[in-house]
């Protein structure tokens, strides 16, 4: 049951096959079986099974809410949840009860969905791997599966492979099977990295398309809440619950009423898919670079138009989105001071003490380095020269983008990552700054540009791990981009995992599980 879609799923819950509160404690219980994949920071298991018996109610009175009503989900731990700690996988949060929900948190739990917990992430959504926050590193539930372990004669505990990142537990929770789907959250690529890694859909949505109200900012002109889903149907589906406009945040847009369907076929005679020649990146693994070349392949013999375009401003993009994102991290992290919520330092010398310990204590030094980045870059002396030309060159990434779908492309086919997965202990011998240049480097112009853009599973590597390709949409032409992604998944036939471990009830990460009721 666990490993079906939100679709079938939602349909044996309105045929009385399975019950809510069957389907959430099965959940619940593969949680715990997989805890070693730390995926979870906070698990809301009372608040889960209240919420599934509502659910149970409804459905069998015959008076669902909609199709996730009773479909257990997980979000990211950078998303406000009401009563429910929210930690960005920070000391600094530690402790943070926030008073309100986040949009599309809110949006899903009137729709009846139901709250299995929060997952694990980098600390503040900074990062690649899902490797650095104050909870431990998330393992990829494919280091577990039949495949990649049929390939490795090495022992699994100093074997596995990273999640990506940022928002690898969410990623994670959806691969193993334990949450139908989840949120993350997209700022360079945060969604769509671990997505491709972890053999999952991952969307990101155009900019203003949902709502950021309630999302932990890291860097707001960019930041969009991300989807996971095991198939292009089911992400359709959360989305057109999720997005519309919002009070809270003017940055969203109207959207369409009713939501579009997606269609079972399409006619790809009509359609013209770009690739980008700058995207031939250096360090593209060579199976990466096959299945690039397969699925323009599948494009052109279905009849549509494949040809290469130029985004002449690429080579720029990896610095220019580090400086934005600098200045934009040191302006969102100056609110934390010890003063209103979250952790604080018990040194009491004087206020400026207070606020240095504070934040010293409560960054790691991931976010430490970005903050000190972005006050160099905000100085007076080099606003011109580092976030002025930041934001130049931001908007001729952008102007790249828009002057090829203005030579009527309507989609662009790129890889989402360099290759498949990293050993966590080859992963960490690179420093962040690295290790994100490196893994943002599809990804991250598509958020400066405000883009929609979706990660597909597309093959498993001879590693046995999975390979994921982006597809990138013209702003706002969300629902024509998941109907191309769903041609080509139905096309791709991707290979599920088969879990050789879904049964262990060690916690190797040696840490105790947060249980909480979420009032």
């Amino acid at each position: 049951m666990l490993n079906l879609s939100i679709k079938e799923v939602s349909l044996a819950l309105r045929e009385g096959r399975i019950s809510a509160t069957e389907l959430c404690q099965k959940c619940l219980n593969h949680i715990k079986k997989t805890v070693y994949l730390n995926a979870y920071i906070t698990v809301t298991e009372e608040l889960a099974m209240k919420q599934a018996q509502a659910a149970e109610s409804r459905l069998r009175r015959g008076k669902p809410r909609g199709p996730l009503d009773g479909i257990p989900f997980s979000v990211k731990d950078n998303f406000c949840t009401e009563n429910i700690e929210t930690t960005c996988a920070s000391q600094m949060l530690k402790g943070y009860i926030p008073p309100f929900n986040a949009t599309v948190v809110q949006k899903l739990l009137d729709q009846g969905a139901v709250l299995l917990g929060k997952t694990n992430l980098d600390e503040f959504a900074m990062g690649s791997g899902s490797t650095d926050g104050v909870f431990g590193p998330v393992r990829n539930p494919w280091s577990y599966s039949s495949q990649y372990r049929e390939q490795s004669d090495q022992d699994p505990e100093s074997d596995w492979v990273i999640t990506g990142g940022s928002s690898g537990g969410s990623a994670a929770a959806v691969a193993s099977q334990s949450s139908f789907f989840a949120l993350g959250s997209d700022t360079g690529g945060s969604t769509r990295n671990p997505g491709s890694l972890c053999g999952v859909v991952a969307l990101k949505p155009s900019y203003g398309l949902l709502s950021r109200h309630g999302l932990i900012p890291l860097v707001n002109s960019m930041d969009v809440p991300g989807i996971f889903t095991r198939s292009v149907y089911d992400a359709a589906t959360v989305l057109g619950i999720l997005q519309g406009c919002d009070e809270r945040d003017s940055t969203t847009v109207p959207t369409s009423n009713p939501v579009p369907n997606l269609p079972e076929d399409i006619d790809l005679r009509k359609i013209r898919v770009g690739i980008p020649k700058e995207y031939h990146a250096p360090g593209l693994s060579q199976e990466t670079l096959s299945q690039w070349g397969r699925v323009a392949d599948l494009f052109e013999k279905a009849g549509a138009q494949v040809q290469e375009v130029s985004l002449p401003h690429t080579q720029h993009s990896i610095v220019c989105y580090h400086v934005l994102c600098c200045c934009e991290v040191a302006s969102n992290m100056a609110r934390f001071d010890g003063l209103e919520y979250g952790h604080r330092s018990g040194v009491d010398s004087s206020t400026e003490a207070m606020y240095a310990t504070t934040r010293h204590e409560g960054f790691n030094d991931v976010v430490r380095r970005r903050i000190l980045s972005g006050n160099y870059f905000l100085l007076k002396q080099n606003y011109q020269r580092y976030f002025v030309k930041a934001q130049q060159v931001r908007r001729l990434i952008s102007q790249d983008f828009a002057q090829v779908f203005r030579s009527g492309v309507d989609l662009l086919l790129t890889p989402t990552t360099l290759g498949d997965a990293a050993r966590y202990c080859d992963f960490i011998q690179e420093d962040n700054r690295t290790r994100s240049a490196q893994e943002d480097i599809f990804t991250q112009s598509v958020n400066m540009a405000g883009l929609p853009a979706v990660s597909m599973p597309t093959a498993l590597s001879r590693r046995g791990l999975p390979i994921g390709l982006q597809l990138i949409g013209k702003t706002f032409q969300d629902w024509n981009l998941l109907t191309v992604a769903h041609w080509m998944e139905q096309r791709l036939n991707f290979p599920p995992a088969r879990f050789l471990r879904d049964a262990s009830e060690v916690d190797v990460l040696g840490h105790q599980r947060k249980q909480t009721t979420g009032l």
